[in-house]
């Protein structure tokens, strides 16, 4: 169907209004995160999708959710001090992936040092990295095949996915904090890393009930 992005019918309040609108009807009707190319198809070619959204949170501050920045795209996401009583009142999301501590330290790897090989996940955590260990962070849909490494024999390498940032509530891969910054400051190295001393928090992004950590 045809739709009026332009709105030149409308005052310019009452047509910035109407943009804001008809952008948070569709992030909150799409189970995916909404792309700014898609945001665009529905308000004038002259509208800052950027501004649209900071003025749509800014309506939102004082509400139990937000509108967030994940995945390449926008989605309403509750936000972290209401997680408890939504777990208490719902339970967790039935999609729920359950993650070891030893998987999480393992994507964390894929995610700064992709493209890698499981080879080079087994040297730098000093023991195998089992390909059943593998197959579990593909079949959640976590980590996808890369390219073939330039080394002998051409192995497969891993790379994460756009399911790895819905999960841990990230727009992009530069979302993760800065691996370098971290090891200068003194809060990450990778003998810490090796030693299991770390966990990723991702918490800040906003609710999602669906990565849980076993110990």
């Amino acid at each position: 169907m045809l739709v009026d992005r332009e709105l030149d019918h409308l005052p310019p309040e009452a047509r910035w209004r109407e943009w804001m609108q008809r952008v948070e009807a569709t992030i909150f009707a799409a189970s995916e995160p909404v792309s700014r190319e898609t945001l665009a198809r529905i308000v004038g070619k002259s509208c800052s999708i950027d501004l649209l959204i900071d003025d749509i949170r800014e309506e939102l501050r004082g509400r139990p959710y937000d509108l967030v920045a994940v995945a390449g795209g926008f989605r309403h996401l509750t936000r972290p001090a209401y997680a408890d009583a939504i777990r208490a009142a719902v339970g967790g999301n039935e999609r729920a992936v359950d993650l070891t501590q030893s998987e999480v330290l393992v994507l964390m790897c894929i995610g700064y040092f992709q493209p890698i090989t499981r080879a080079e996940l087994s040297s730098f955590f000093g023991k195998e990295i089992s390909r059943d260990f593998i197959g579990h962070l593909r079949g959640a849909g976590l980590i996808a095949s890369g390219p073939r490494s330039p080394t002998p024999g051409a192995p497969y390498t891993y790379v994460t996915t756009k399911e790895f940032l819905l999960e841990f509530g990230l727009d992009t891969l530069r979302d993760l904090p800065d691996f370098e910054a971290l090891e200068d400051a003194g809060l990450l190295s990778k003998e810490k890393l090796l030693a299991g001393d770390i966990a990723p928090d991702f918490s800040s992004h906003g609710y999602n009930a669906d990565v849980e950590i076993e110990d």
